[in-house]
């Protein structure tokens, strides 16, 4: 039996939509893993890269994973990201886990309890969810996957965050949800269209929306309009003593790169330096520098973004989705840089 999942990860106007629909079987509730000698070989548009050494080297990760994943899934941000723990990949029902740092490249494979395929990490383990609003969490140390936040009665889930102080937040395609009590209760914060990707730095948060990039100080009660060039925020990650963003401007119809220094307040474009393009996929840190996936390939910057230099060309026309944990560098090559 076939089963098809809609993943609604991204809702941008225009031409620069980002949907796909994922195909897959049903697989049986089972766990294993699978281990395969990490290589050297040519990359195809379907392998996920890692660096070890800040981007100047590149290897292929790919081993061990399933050919479907490989070859015809899309990895979009909710289902291909890393934390602490390593790198995490869905394909419709099925969880895949690498961990940092192994001589060899070892992958875990888990199964959702359904057709879930977007997780996101809180204090206390994994959360799977899809845009119908089911929502289950995985506790750290546990094996089962336990249905939470049955109270909340929004659809067109986006993502799930779990802030510093406990306020849980929802992104949607109708806004921020938020819940201070575990799920029994939530408030709407933020309306006016879909509020998708939160980070949190220093008591501050911040998100993308259909408005650009919002800013909240008062643990998400209220939020602010801070970077706004007509289009959407693309991305927003967490780097050492600020943010980083990806909006999309409308008048050159490029996505810009900005960093803030002071809590999200000011910010400042970094991308001069960078082939102007409606592609870029994703702005991370690693150490002192900062990395871009753009449709030319990894642009690395080791100046705040003043010069940049070409790490990686890009594969097959695809733009490099980025991740990082700890000094390790994941990059997953997508179409349309999503």
């Amino acid at each position: 039996m076939k089963i098809y999942n809609l993943a609604l990860l991204l809702l941008l106007e225009g031409p620069h939509s980002c949907n796909q629909v994922i195909e897959f079987k049903q697989a049986s509730p089972t766990q294993d893993s699978v281990q395969a000698q990490k290589r050297d070989i040519p990359a195809t548009a379907g392998n996920i890269l890692t660096s070890k050494d800040g981007g100047q080297t590149w290897q292929n990760m790919s081993e061990g994973l399933p050919k479907k994943l490989q070859e015809k899934y899309g990895i979009y941000r909710d289902v291909f990201f890393a934390d602490d723990n390593g790198i995490y990949l869905t394909a419709g029902n099925e969880l895949y886990q690498g961990k940092p740092n192994a001589a060899v490249t070892s992958w875990t494979k888990d199964i959702f309890p359904d057709a879930q395929g977007n997780i996101a990490t809180g204090k206390n383990g994994l959360y799977a969810y899809n845009q119908n609003g089911l929502i289950t969490q995985k506790l750290n140390g546990q094996r089962e996957w336990k249905r939470v936040f049955r109270n909340f009665q929004g659809s067109g889930v986006l993502t799930v965050f779990e802030a510093a102080g406990g306020n849980v937040f929802i992104g949607t395609s109708q806004g921020l949800f938020r819940s201070g009590n575990s799920g029994k209760t939530w408030k709407q914060v933020q309306a006016g269209g879909w509020a998708m990707k939160l980070v949190e730095s220093n008591g501050i948060l911040i998100a993308t929306s259909i408005k650009g990039i919002i800013r909240s100080n008062d643990q998400g009660e209220n939020w602010d309009v801070v970077v706004s060039e007509g289009g959407v925020g693309i991305a927003v990650e967490s780097i050492k003593d600020g943010f980083a963003a990806i909006t999309y401007n409308t008048q050159s119809e490029t996505r810009r790169i900005r960093t803030s220094y002071d809590g999200g307040n000011t910010w400042q474009a970094i991308d001069a330096g960078l082939p102007p393009t409606p592609s870029l996929a994703s702005i991370i840190q690693v150490g002192n520098d900062y990395l871009c996936g753009h449709p030319v390939g990894i642009f690395k910057s080791s100046d705040k973004g003043k010069t940049w230099k070409l790490m990686q060309r890009s594969i097959d026309n695809k733009v490099f989705n980025l991740s990082v944990s700890g000094n390790v560098i994941y990059a997953m090559p997508v179409s349309g840089g999503c």
